[in-house]
């Protein structure tokens, strides 16, 4: 849907209402509204999958506001708020999962939660996750000269890590990508299918969770459960398989998704491998600006606010549900200069990727990882690694709230 301008600038009630998420012209290419909306209508109305409105934040200043706002519910299950999703539950937001931690015990958990994704310990995973990658290519190369990245490389290595991480068996990682695609479903699965994989899930963790309370690991789960009994208290289930939810839909699907959109916006330009084949120490920077420019993020993060307020400079009535697109927010020319260019030695990079204040992505130190490993070994072992097809012909997923490519087809 095309804005009218002239309507936008009349103020924020005569906006005509997107449809959302927007839809863009390629896979890697941001949808034309960000900018506009970014300069003539910081607060615009949008509809929800679920036929719902809400007011999409598209300014860098304005979503981090947000987002650092206590006021701001984390949390969409006031009767008020907007569903997300087409399902009958309105989606992982809203979900039993998503209230499993009250909203003022929820410090606390991420305070135990964070003291194993410490930069410490996720730089002590690496060897292990560049050997795995090592594995995942040599597999790929015995099968070429062409492969999809996505599926060789991109979706086995984080749910191998979330695997690990949580003590549960590699051998179940096609169970994990089933439930991930599914919990984050917008319009792809049906709700029966959705409280399938629920079901599903649960039985499944809640098995392992027991197991791990008579013989516990070296793993979060057990760490979890060790902290609390440390403090005379006892980690409740719920809690547990929302920490292991949080970090199935989060942990892998986004950085599947974000491996294979990272190698297809290095590559879509050659510059920019020949650019890091030539110095490696640019690897840090460039998983970062890839993070910064990624133009199909997903859905985004969305707020409930109970009270009056003011998002820039516009009023915002209360029980209004906001979505902040961190993908929009990124690409502010007001925050970063030349935004919408690609410069894999931009520093500082202060992107809202991994959100902003006390709601955080608490994985992002583990991301960053992953992506820096993947990066580093893809660059040793294939650097003649170069697309199989023209950009234009690279396809978005659809109908999940993260984003991602459908495949990435590579040669070398």
């Amino acid at each position: 849907m095309e804005i009218n301008v002239d309507a936008v600038a009349a103020g924020r009630e005569e906006a005509p209402v997107l449809d959302y998420p927007i839809p863009a012209s390629s896979a890697l290419e941001p949808p034309a509204e960000w900018d506009r909306l970014r300069q003539s209508c910081p607060v615009a109305r949008v509809r929800l999958p679920s036929g719902d409105e809400a007011s999409l934040l598209t300014r860098y200043d304005d979503v981090k506001q947000v987002l650092a706002d206590p006021r701001f519910r984390r949390r969409l299950d006031a009767p008020e708020a907007a569903r997300v999703s087409t399902n009958e539950s309105g989606g992982v937001f809203n979900g039993e999962m998503a209230a499993a931690l009250p909203e003022e015990t929820h410090q606390q958990w991420r305070r135990m939660v964070g003291k194993w994704f410490t930069a410490k310990r996720m730089t002590a995973l690496r060897p292990a996750i560049e050997a795995m990658a090592d594995r995942l290519i040599d597999d790929m190369v015995a099968a070429g000269p062409t492969a999809d990245l996505k599926s060789a490389l991109g979706f086995p290595l984080p749910v191998w890590v979330i695997c690990d991480m949580l003590g549960v068996s590699e051998h179940d990682r096609e169970k994990f990508a089933y439930w991930s695609n599914t919990l984050l479903s917008l319009t792809r699965f049906t709700q029966a299918e959705i409280d399938a994989a629920q079901a599903e899930f649960a039985a499944y963790m809640s098995n392992h969770i027991a197991a791990t309370r008579e013989n516990p690991g070296d793993d979060l789960i057990s760490q979890l459960i060790a902290d609390a009994d440390a403090e005379g208290q006892i980690m409740p289930d719920l809690a547990l398989l929302s920490t292991a939810q949080g970090l199935l839909v989060a942990g892998h699907e986004t950085t599947s998704n974000m491996i294979g959109k990272m190698v297809a916006m290095l590559l879509a330009d050659r510059s920019r491998w020949e650019q890091l084949l030539a110095d490696r120490s640019l690897v840090r920077t460039a998983v970062e600006e890839t993070l910064r420019l990624d133009a199909n993020p997903g859905f985004g993060i969305p707020r409930f606010i109970s009270e009056d307020t003011e998002i820039g400079g516009v009023a915002v009535p209360q029980h209004t549900t906001v979505v902040c697109s961190m993908g929009a927010a990124n690409r502010d020319e007001n925050t970063f200069d030349s935004a919408g260019e690609m410069d894999l030695t931009r520093t500082p990079n202060a992107h809202l990727a991994f959100g902003a204040g006390s709601h955080s992505c608490l994985g992002q130190s583990l991301a960053r990882t992953e992506l820096q490993a993947v990066l580093d070994v893809l660059l040793r072992r294939l650097p003649n690694l170069e697309l199989a097809v023209p950009v234009e012909e690279l396809k978005r997923v659809d109908g999940l709230i993260v984003g991602g490519l459908d495949e990435l087809p590579v040669r070398w």
